[in-house]
């Protein structure tokens, strides 16, 4: 069973986003092509592909794929782009143990819209780029797991991490105990077989991209999604030219992004990134820590060292690998490696590719068309039987606390004394308007202080039958457990499902036909956020 709620009904999205998918046109002159089936046939004529570089990326693939032992079917799409097949791409922070559910919806996502787009004329492979230049640890270092218990945390903290890009954090010993804590917690037909790939991918070894890059092969196994983990010291060389004509036209990618972002603030909507003058796309690593490379003068500043233009330029040449994109260079960076005809992305990235729309025209002269990704909450049988029980839908969950709990009360009640409400409510209804005509023939302005007594009174009695609801309620204790259940279920933390819980434990219960349902479920058009009672 399905139901679909609009963008617009879900939470902390932006205008931007919500027209984005509603209304395009609106916004067309911040994007290129459309989100839609026509819109990357569109941007797969004008994809960008340099044979000598593809030839370079696509062995570089082929090392990393096997490292992280993907199957046969991603080597086919090797092939495949090795061939001229234009890549269907998407990306995400490598957190523990695949993170949030979108991970997981992205890159069902990127592998649908990749069939669709084949099936329609050119070949198309799906790629996810690992997030591992990203410094910010305390993001990606844990994970929600639903289970019996409810909600829990899972985390590792590795020692002397901070500041450096966790693509070159080891795990450690901590790692084992995280392990061994998520497959206690596993239940379900398939808890046995996601622990195992769990334990084979998370070990003290590993990174926490190339554990994050050894489940998803798993997971996605048969697929042929390809993983690319950015660190690798071959890419950034093949990404060099793009660091080196971003610094050399800084002033000017600047100003402009200034100019777009005051052009989107104009037109009613928000600069995802914040840019100042001072501002640069560049990050360099230095004695492990990752720093924002910054404007001082003429001079280019990251922590306490300086660079002239000439020798941030030759730095650039003689160690590519030490620098890496911010979040407006780093889709140029992608798509200056690889064909990509689309991009799937989260509503946050959607708005910031606004801006980022600038330094493509700058420094690529093409950009892809840009797809939002397939949103879902999922809602398991013990949690459906209660939203029965409440006559509670999603769209009461994400009205808030206050609103979900007062449903909740006015329906929890003995039978006996529900339906004495019930009847109660039926006949004040009755009554009143049987009033209505003599009312109306004796004086019709009496007709207003009729309506305004029938809302006085059914507002006292409703708030009564919410009273004895919860009176019930403190003689039980029973509201407070369902009331948790539900929203830890499906609004944790205040926010979408998809967000928060890590999808694991759901594929443990549900086992792979899960995925398979999914996967048919992630096409381009759907925009709309997918209720699925499983």
């Amino acid at each position: 069973e399905c139901h679909c709620l609009r963008p617009g009904e879900l939470p902390r999205l932006t205008r931007l986003y919500t027209t984005y998918v509603d209304e395009f046109d609106r916004l067309a002159e911040f994007y290129v092509h459309p989100p839609t089936l026509n819109g990357i046939l569109r941007a797969a004529t004008g994809v960008h592909r340099d044979p000598r570089i593809l030839g370079q990326v696509v062995e570089v693939l082929r090392e990393q794929n096997e490292r992280l032992g993907s199957d046969g079917a991603t080597s086919a799409s090797l092939d495949r782009l090795a061939a001229g097949a234009v890549a269907i791409v998407t990306g995400q922070q490598v957190g523990l143990f695949s993170g949030p559910s979108y991970s997981i919806y992205k890159a069902l996502s990127a592998i649908h819209i990749a069939q669709e787009l084949s099936k329609a004329g050119p070949d198309a492979v799906p790629v996810f780029w690992l997030a591992t230049e990203d410094h910010d640890l305390a993001e990606i270092n844990h994970c929600y797991w639903m289970g019996r218990r409810g909600l829990e945390r899972l985390e590792v903290e590795p020692p002397d991490a901070a500041g450096r890009r966790v693509g070159e954090v080891r795990l450690g010993e901590p790692v084992r105990a995280a392990v061994a804590g998520a497959r206690e917690l596993l239940e379900g037909q398939w808890a046995e077989e996601v622990g195992n790939h769990l334990a084979e991918s998370y070990s003290p070894k590993e990174t926490f991209g190339s554990a994050f890059g050894r489940l998803m092969g798993r997971l996605f196994a048969r697929q042929g999604i390809i993983l690319l983990d950015p660190l690798d010291p071959r890419l950034h060389r093949l990404m060099a030219p793009v660091y080196q004509r971003a610094v050399e036209q800084n002033r000017v990618l600047i100003g402009e992004l200034l100019a777009r972002s005051k052009k989107l603030e104009k037109a009613g909507y928000h600069a995802q990134v914040r840019v100042t003058e001072r501002s640069t796309l560049l990050f360099l690593s230095l004695d492990g820590q990752r720093l924002p490379i910054r404007l001082r003068g003429e001079k280019f500043v990251a922590g306490g060292t300086s660079f002239s233009l000439n020798e941030l330029r030759d730095t650039i040449e003689r160690a590519p690998e030490a620098f890496s994109a911010n979040v407006l260079l780093r889709p140029v960076v992608q798509d200056a490696l690889l064909p990509t005809a689309a991009y799937v992305g989260g509503p946050a990235e959607i708005a910031y590719y606004a801006q980022a729309e600038v330094a493509y025209r700058r420094l690529l002269g093409t950009m892809p068309a840009i797809v939002p990704r397939t949103s879902f909450t999922l809602v398991e049988p013990h949690v459906a039987r209660l939203l029965k029980k409440y006559d509670l839908g999603l769209r009461d969950v994400l009205r808030g606390r206050q609103h979900l709990r007062g449903k909740m009360e006015r329906q929890f009640l003995a039978k006996g004394l529900a339906k004495g409400f019930e009847t109660g409510e039926k006949t004040i209804r009755k009554l009143l308007a049987g009033m209505r005509r003599p009312l109306g023939k004796l004086d019709p302005t009496l007709l207003g202080a009729l309506e305004t007594a029938e809302r006085k009174m059914l507002y006292q009695f409703l708030r009564l039958r919410r009273k004895a609801g919860r009176a019930q309620n403190l003689r039980t204790g029973v509201l407070d457990a369902h009331e948790r259940q539900v929203l830890e279920a499906l609004y944790p933390h205040h926010d979408l499902q998809e967000r928060t819980h890590c999808f694991l434990p759901l594929l443990a219960r549900h086992g792979p036909e899960l995925l398979a349902g999914l996967l048919e479920r992630a096409g381009i058009g759907a925009v709309q956020h997918q209720v699925l009672f499983l």
